[in-house]
């Protein structure tokens, strides 16, 4: 049976919950979720799930949306870690439909990618999903099927762990991220494909030009227009779809809903910051607050502080913030990578109250540097990677098998002279669906990212994530699987080592064995990765292992590498979470087989 949590039945479980305090009980937090906004939170073993199409209005314009339970974002899910869970998810579209658990360990045939181990939920079909719950954390679930995810399909998921945590808070919110757009997402990718940069309103103008020849001369500013003209590519494309297009939304509510999350002064306030975008990254911070980072991805790290947060699509961060009375509001702000919009929300001390905010960032420009073919010792990032002393290595089988074990060791965890050239895969020469190539990648784990350098703000980095356990598998990869992310603008095409989905053999791991994947990026463009009923241990530079995530960003011109342990049998999706991107064909199937 569904629990539907209304505020008064929570204060009189709260009051409950004071009394046993005493006898040394867990006391669970505040758990804040009905406030104006937030969506209903359901939590048990059994669940309903009705998926419906549903009219919205997030711009003053009418539109058809898909909703999980009448709401965007649907129904916050709220399991125990040890539990077994029911969820029968019943399908009210024309058309088929799927829920992906995003970041959940569970059977293949219950991962909710149709085509794989599932075969989607068709018209007026229902499915039970039945698994038991292996972790605890934040997390969100969403369609896999079309662009439904775009049109609203998605929902927070949050498990509490069996044991009590080792941070204290006394207030809990989720803080759901998302982007809208009133155009149907058919005609958006429709329009990309004509023009990839339909949406980029900070093209570069006649006056750039000339304000650029009067900074830096003629001669440097042909040059470097020419470079970027020769790869199709402009230094502002930084997102494929922009606020010309989007309305960025928190919690479901657009920036003039202001969502407000309620707290008393000195309160701890644990905010699950999640990225549900289709397409949009978000730098977010509270002007007047501190960001203590205690969890990545659901999995808890080493306590960090930071001013402001990156989150990839698909990356999920808890942080806890502690109000000290100073200010009756705060904001939450959380502007697009590319500064054309921004969602907003507030925590006051009571309704109606808003703080100042914050006027967007100026827009950044990508440099060659960012591309992979500049200075690497900037921004305190490590020397290039180096390149096999084979010339042939990494050519011919996709996965790079062909290097042998101390040149692939050697190469996927950057260790080599300076300047060392990367490797390509031979499918990417010649190859019509290509447009560049990284020269020179580097990690970037310690690079806040473009447009967050020395703004002023202590942003968070991959460097500073370090999970609060160590290795849990402890061995070390006995084989390295490179794979290169891949795209041509021009033609709005995405693909791994040049190959799309369509036409790519699965990726072959045996069950119980541990594996590097070494990943460049050799586009313009953030790709942020997920593979699907895995785990994936970031390393660092060294080859340590740093920090365990479900989806990896990879920024353009980086080379990270990850292990990963085939601890679930089946077929697994792994794919950039744009969600463009993944449609178009940056996709693999990942077989864990005995």
């Amino acid at each position: 049976m569904n629990l539907t949590s209304s505020r008064r039945t929570f204060v009189k479980s709260l009051a409950a919950g004071g009394a046993f305090a005493g006898l040394g009980l867990w006391q669970q937090p505040v758990w804040a979720l009905t406030s104006p906004g937030q969506p209903t939170a359901l939590s048990g073993t059994e669940f309903n799930l009705t998926i419906d199409a549903m009219t919205v209005d997030f711009t003053g314009n009418r539109r058809t949306a898909m909703a999980i339970n009448g709401s965007i974002p649907g129904p916050l899910l709220r399991w125990r870690e040890g539990d077994t869970v029911t969820l029968r998810v019943r399908n009210r579209l024309p058309q088929d439909t799927s829920i992906h658990w995003h970041g959940i360990l569970l059977p293949a045939n219950m991962d909710g990618v149709p085509g794989f181990s599932f075969a989607g939920i068709a018209p007026d079909g229902m499915y039970e999903y039945r698994f038991k719950v292996k972790q605890s954390g934040t997390y969100w679930y969403h369609s896999h099927s079309a662009f439904q995810e775009q049109l609203g399909v998605y929902g927070a998921l949050i498990i509490d762990p069996k044991e009590p945590e080792s941070f204290a808070y006394d207030r809990d919110y989720v803080v759901f991220l998302s982007d809208w757009t009133d155009e149907s997402p058919a005609r958006v990718l429709a329009k990309l494909k004509k023009r990839s940069d339909y949406y980029n309103r900070g093209r570069r103008t006649l006056g750039d030009f000339i304000d650029d020849v009067a900074d830096n001369g003629w001669t440097e500013t042909v040059s470097e227009r020419w470079a970027w003209a020769k790869m199709n590519m402009s230094p502002t494309d930084l997102a494929d779809i922009s606020g010309a297009t989007y309305t960025y939304l928190l919690n479901g509510q657009a920036p003039d809903g202001n969502w407000t999350g309620l707290f008393q002064p000195g309160e701890r306030i644990r905010l699950r910051l999640i990225n549900g975008s289709a397409m949009s990254y978000f730098d977010f911070r509270i002007p007047g607050l501190k960001l203590t980072v205690v969890a990545a991805d659901g999995q808890n790290v080493e306590p960090v502080q930071a001013d402001e947060v990156r989150l990839a699509v698909a990356e999920t961060l808890d942080v806890i913030v502690e109000p000290d009375g100073s200010q009756d509001a705060y904001t939450l702000f959380a502007q697009s990578m590319d500064r054309s919009g921004y969602a907003r929300g507030t925590l006051a001390v009571r309704d109606g109250l808003q703080a100042p905010v914050p006027a967007p960032d100026p827009r950044p420009e990508l440099t060659m540097e960012d591309m992979g073919h500049g200075d690497h010792s900037a921004h305190g990032q490590a020397a290039a990677p180096a390149q096999s002393d084979d010339p042939h290595a990494g050519h011919g089988d996709m996965n790079h098998d062909a290097m042998n074990s101390d040149q692939r060791d050697h190469a996927a965890m950057g260790h080599g002279p300076s300047g060392a050239m990367q490797a390509h895969p031979a499918s990417e020469t010649d190859n019509p669906l290509v447009d560049m190539q990284t020269m020179m990648p580097v990690a970037k784990l310690d690079d806040p990212g473009i447009g967050l350098r020395d703004n002023g703000r202590r942003v968070l980095t991959y460097a500073d994530l370090r999970s609060s356990f160590t290795d849990p598998d402890g061995r070390e990869p006995t084989r390295t699987i490179e794979l290169h992310l891949t795209g041509h603008m021009e033609r709005f095409a995405w693909s791994f080592d040049g190959i799309p989905f369509a036409d790519a053999e699965p990726i072959r791991l045996k069950y119980g064995e541990r594996v590097r994947f070494v990943l460049v990026n050799d586009t313009m463009m953030h790709h942020p990765i997920h593979l699907h009923g895995l785990w994936s241990d970031l390393e660092d530079e060294h080859g340590n292992f740093q920090v365990r995530k479900h989806t990896i960003d990879m920024p353009p011109g980086a080379k990270r590498s990850y292990r990963v342990t085939a601890d679930a049998l089946g077929r697994w999706a792994y794919h950039c979470h744009m969600l463009m991107h993944m449609d178009l064909g940056m996709f693999r199937e990942v077989r864990v087989e005995e």
